[in-house]
Parts: structure tokens; C-alpha cells; sequence
């Protein structure tokens, strides 16, 4: 009597009162519910386990031997129907697919992208090109295609194409039409280089005037046959020889468009047939006539039938201090 006194002034709940209570046994659904637990913790284990020793696996096998980890590519041969080309050129597939020659059953892991690129680009046609792989049996190809400016003939006999960065190339797919319409290249030298010939220097030039004559002043770009560039490093001109005038000389220091501008219009004044038209001096033009030819026949325009007095060729359109007005 006297302990469980003491017990209860010191014991504050009823919780702290010790109780002789058998542990409550497990019930079978509990029991099942923690096998289960316990069988998916070991799963999860033993998946990652799986996880970490196939991936050190892969590891070694690609160091080791790595044409085993494409075993099932390697079993699918490039189809000629799964090459793709992307071009902003003339160029089409059964060109692409003569140019890569690719070995009959290859495989997408045994082609080697840099060497089927640098097969392409020997093309001078060809100025950039990216080759990829296109599972499983396919390639992807996009080019970018020079265009050509001019022609020129070699002393062999056989023609190339000229473009604005001075490549000269074979040329395939171009409609003869344009091919036609391209003037001919005189006055330069080929020079080997390698399976092709080295670049023309300062074509970019020659191109500007070719581009200025087709854009701006077509009726005389389409007369133009030769152009003629053995003069272009020591003088700084370029010759072209037309259907109309045998020698017209530009000069590369000088504005081209105005240089068209006073080829066109001593082109239209009346006489004697041209023999050399020299456009290149600044604002005074040369003309030297042809007396042994039939006179140019070109009519004149309404404007030079009526008795007006003659203007200057290129009068001074700056209006003097006391012209001046507000407009």
C-alpha cells in the first residue's frame, strides 16, 4: 500500500502508470503487407544494381570495341532512295549518288562523313556541303552551289564555267540557254592546282561590271562576247569586245554604272561604225570609228529629229546659288 502511494504522487498521467500488456500479435494481412515491402525495396535494389553494372558495361565495351554497339545498324545498308539533297543549286540526286559512289551493302557506321564531304567539294560547283547520317540507312547532303559569270575555253579544247570567286569548274545541270548567254574569258592564264586549276584573281570585279551590264543596262549586256582581262593588273581595264563594237574599255577605278551610262549614250548618237569606245578616262569619252564599215543604221529617238540645240553629253545637274529655289 505504502509503494503504490509513492507511485502516485511522483506519476503525473496515466500514461507514465505501468501497465503488464502482452504485445498484440501481427495480423496475416499486416504480415503479407510487409513481405510485399520488403520484396519491392529488393527489386528496386537489384534494378539499379542492374542499371549501374550495364551501364560500366556499355563503357567498357565502347572503349574496347566499339563497332559492337552499332551491330544493328551495321545490318542495314545505305539505300540510294533514303539520300536526301538539299541544294540552292542545278544539281540533283543522280549526280550526288555518281560523286559519292558509295560502296554496295555500306553502312551508315562505316562511312566516313569527312571524306564523302571532301569528295563533293572537289566539285568546283560545289562551295560548301555538310554531310549527315540519317538513320538507319539514310544520308542528308546540303550544298551551296556557285553560279557561273563567264565562260572560258581551254587550250585543250574543252570549256569551264567561271564564277565570281575566279573557281573554274566543269559545270552540270545548267540549261544551255544560260550557259549560251555567258560571255567568253580572255587574256588569262589557267594554272594547275591539283586535279583542278588555281582561282582567277579579281574576279570579283570582272563580276561586278558583268553584273552591272545584266541588271542595269541590258541592251548592252546582251551584245557582249568577250571580255578581255589582259590589261586588267597592269592598267586597271577591262576589255569587252560585243556584237556592236569591237573594243570597249571600262576602267576598275571608276564607277561602273556611270561608265554604262556613257557607253549607252555615245552608243545612240549617229555615224560611222565604232571601233573602239573608250569609257574609262572620267567624264570625256574616246570614240575612234571604223571608216571601212557600213555606217550604224540605229534610228534616232523622236527627241534628235527636232532642231534643238545640242546638249552636252552629261550637263551639270547641280543648280547654281542663284537658280536655287525652294521646292
Amino acid at each position: 500500500m505504502p509503494e503504490t502511494t509513492e507511485f502516485a504522487a511522483t506519476a503525473r498521467t496515466w500514461r507514465e502508470i505501468p501497465q503488464q500488456v502482452k504485445a498484440r500479435a501481427m495480423s496475416p494481412e499486416g504480415r503479407k503487407r510487409f513481405v510485399l515491402a520488403g520484396a519491392k525495396t529488393a527489386g528496386v535494389s537489384a534494378l539499379l544494381l542492374a542499371a549501374v553494372w550495364g551501364g560500366c558495361e556499355i563503357i567498357s565495351t565502347w572503349r574496347t570495341e566499339p563497332k559492337r554497339i552499332a551491330s544493328a545498324a551495321d545490318m542495314v545498308p545505305v539505300q540510294e532512295k533514303d539520300l536526301r539533297l538539299v541544294t540552292d543549286g542545278v544539281l540533283d540526286k543522280s549526280w550526288l549518288s555518281a560523286q559519292l559512289a558509295l560502296p554496295k551493302n555500306a553502312t551508315l557506321m562505316e562511312l566516313d562523313l569527312h571524306k564523302l564531304q571532301a569528295r563533293l567539294a572537289s566539285s568546283g560547283q560545289v562551295k560548301t556541303v555538310i554531310v549527315a547520317k540519317n538513320f538507319p540507312s539514310g544520308l542528308v547532303v546540303t550544298l551551296a552551289e556557285r553560279s557561273p559569270v563567264a565562260r572560258l575555253r581551254a587550250e585543250t579544247g574543252h570549256d569551264f564555267l567561271v564564277a565570281r570567286d575566279g573557281v573554274v569548274y566543269a559545270g552540270t545541270g545548267y540549261d544551255q540557254t544560260l550557259l549560251d548567254a555567258l560571255p567568253w574569258l580572255d587574256g588569262v592564264k589557267l594554272i594547275r592546282a591539283g586535279d583542278g586549276f588555281a582561282p582567277i584573281a579579281r574576279m570579283d570585279v570582272v563580276a561586278d561590271l558583268l553584273a552591272k551590264g545584266r541588271n542595269e543596262a541590258p541592251q548592252l549586256y546582251e551584245t557582249w562576247r568577250v571580255i578581255d582581262l589582259s590589261r586588267l593588273d597592269s592598267d586597271a581595264e577591262i576589255e569587252v569586245r560585243s556584237s556592236e563594237i569591237p573594243r570597249i574599255i571600262f576602267s576598275t577605278d571608276l564607277d561602273f554604272f556611270t561608265q554604262l551610262s556613257r557607253l549607252d549614250y555615245a552608243r545612240d548618237q549617229p555615224g560611222p561604225a565604232f571601233k573602239t569606245i573608250n569609257v574609262g578616262l572620267g567624264p570625256q569619252v574616246v570614240v575612234t570609228y571604223d571608216e571601212t564599215a557600213a555606217p550604224r543604221s540605229r534610228p534616232l529617238p523622236e527627241l534628235f529629229k527636232h532642231t534643238t540645240p545640242a546638249l552636252p553629253a552629261f550637263p551639270n545637274l547641280q543648280r547654281s546659288p542663284s537658280s536655287k529655289r525652294d521646292l
